[in-house]
């Protein structure tokens, strides 16, 4: 029996990919597999030995929760998938009989019009169509500009970022010339540009439980390009609430999920993940890194899933969880199916109105230190290495980060080969641990709290928030 790993795991496998096992059940798989591989235990598993609810495990095609679960048999045949929280229909029903299409417009769409698929009715109703893409990032990009060259009538875009250099390597819409402009300016400019028969309309701030159902109340689709769980629930939720379509997509590294969330004609989000990973579990791809193509492919596949939700042809991916490995360059499906508990799509729902998703999520603004967690500022890190004040520097980070940035003096212990390197720090010692922005150093504090270390502080904002603030020959990332 083969057990697929996905690439946030593969750290605790040595980079494994699958290992084959011999087990009569998923239950005892799982067991042998965190034998085998200790650090995988408390990413599966919780403190009471119960499989973690954001974590997914498929039987071939099929959830088993839905099967045996743990129980479910298995044969030397069979491939058990993990699927951890990262981070068929018919038509939206979209009117096309007030629209026109003009002379221009015709010879623009020719392509589309002389496709039987689409044809004039169909571009009609892209011309009708109203769809909300929540980010305009690396997923948002491509989606928000196919949707423009395909002759979606009116795109909204929710952000309140600006542009930094280091969204250039994927977010397509952006160029050097509009680093540290406003994401929403450089994008409605873009799309004009390249459609100006498209409407769009901008929504230049965080998307919260406040704003989300009047924001979401006057479109057809919503397209989430999201990097962020909170959000991703709240996205989920008012989509149910407010009967629309929710056209997913999340990326990490080499690796992409996409499906089509839409509770009238099938699973939502919480029905894949009834809750959400503990704050910093799941890595984000800040911290993991993701190949700048990937958003890409899987902005082309939200795009490809709305614009069929708005013809009413194909089979759109609801009811099925598509998988994308980019490295392999694998496509795989998985069956979902619609949980008759779900506290927010079910008959029987608990949830009837937007909530605090952060709090729900359990995390802390960053406004907000993590509670318990003591930190030292780059200025006053500056101040001890000035005088040469006896401590010691950890840095948590990967070999290949370290490669790009570092503190020479600084002893480098990567995080997830913490537990197993401890003994190489002293409990006598001061010691300050940072990592690129401080979330995983944090993690790195608590952990060694826990086994002792009293004198241990986390340097708040990382190696990036030195070069940034004190040293900017020091390279950020």
């Amino acid at each position: 029996m083969k057990i697929q790993l996905p690439t946030p795991l593969r750290q605790y496998t040595g980079g494994a990919a699958s290992v084959d096992l011999a087990a009569p059940t998923v239950g005892a798989a799982l067991s042998a597999l965190v034998a085998r591989y200790d650090g995988l235990k408390k990413h599966l598993f919780d403190d009471s030995g119960k499989l973690r609810s954001f974590v997914n495990v498929y039987k071939n095609d099929e959830d088993v929760r839905y099967l045996q679960k743990e129980a479910t048999p298995v044969a030397e045949s069979d491939t058990l998938s993990i699927i951890p929280s990262i981070a068929g229909g018919s038509a939206t029903e979209v009117a096309a009989d007030a629209v026109a299409l003009s002379h221009e417009e015709i010879r623009r769409y020719s392509r589309h019009l002389i496709m039987p698929e689409v044809g004039l009715e169909g571009q009609k109703k892209l011309k009708a169509a109203r769809v909300l893409a929540i980010g305009t990032g690396g997923l948002g990009s491509p989606l928000a500009l196919y949707l423009a060259a395909a002759g979606v009538g009116t795109i909204g875009l929710v952000d309140f970022d600006v542009v930094d250099d280091s969204n250039l390597q994927r977010q397509i819409l952006f160029g050097t010339g509009d680093v540290g402009r406003s994401k929403l300016s450089a994008a409605a400019a873009r799309l004009r540009d390249m459609n100006p028969n498209v409407n769009v309309v901008t929504f230049e701030k965080r998307l919260s439980s406040e704003n989300a159902l009047e924001i979401f109340r006057d479109f057809d689709i919503v397209a989430d390009g999201t990097d962020n769980v909170p959000t991703r629930y709240l996205v989920n939720d008012a989509c149910v609430l407010t009967g629309k379509p929710n056209v997913y997509a999340s990326i990490f590294r080499f690796e992409g999920q996409a499906s089509v969330f839409w509770a009238k004609k099938g699973p939502c989000y919480r029905c894949l993940y009834a809750e959400p990973p503990p704050p910093g579990l799941v890595p984000s791809c800040a911290e993991g890194g993701v190949l700048g193509i990937l958003p890409g492919l899987l902005g082309v596949v939200q795009a490809t899933e709305t614009i069929k939700l708005i013809l009413g042809s194909g089979e759109p991916l609801i009811g099925r969880l598509l998988l994308i490995d980019a490295l392999g360059m694998r496509f795989r499906e998985l069956k979902l199916r619609k949980n008759p508990d779900c506290v927010v799509c079910g008959p029987n729902p608990r949830v009837t109105k937007l909530i605090d998703y952060e709090a729900f999520c359990g995390v802390v603004p960053e406004t907000t230190s993590a509670p318990g967690i003591p930190e030292i500022s780059v200025e006053e890190l500056k101040a001890l290495r000035d005088r040469e004040a006896d401590f010691v520097l950890v840095d948590v980070r990967e070999p290949h980060e370290i490669e790009i940035s570092s503190f020479p003096e600084s002893v480098k212990i990567p995080l997830g080969k913490l537990p197993e390197r401890v003994n190489e720090l002293s409990t006598a010692d001061e010691i300050v641990v940072h990592c690129k922005t401080g979330g995983r150093s944090a993690k790195a504090v608590q952990f060694l709290r826990d086994a002792g270390f009293k004198k241990v502080r986390n340097l708040a904002g990382g190696i990036n928030r030195w070069a940034e603030k004190i040293d900017p020959t020091v390279a950020r990332y």
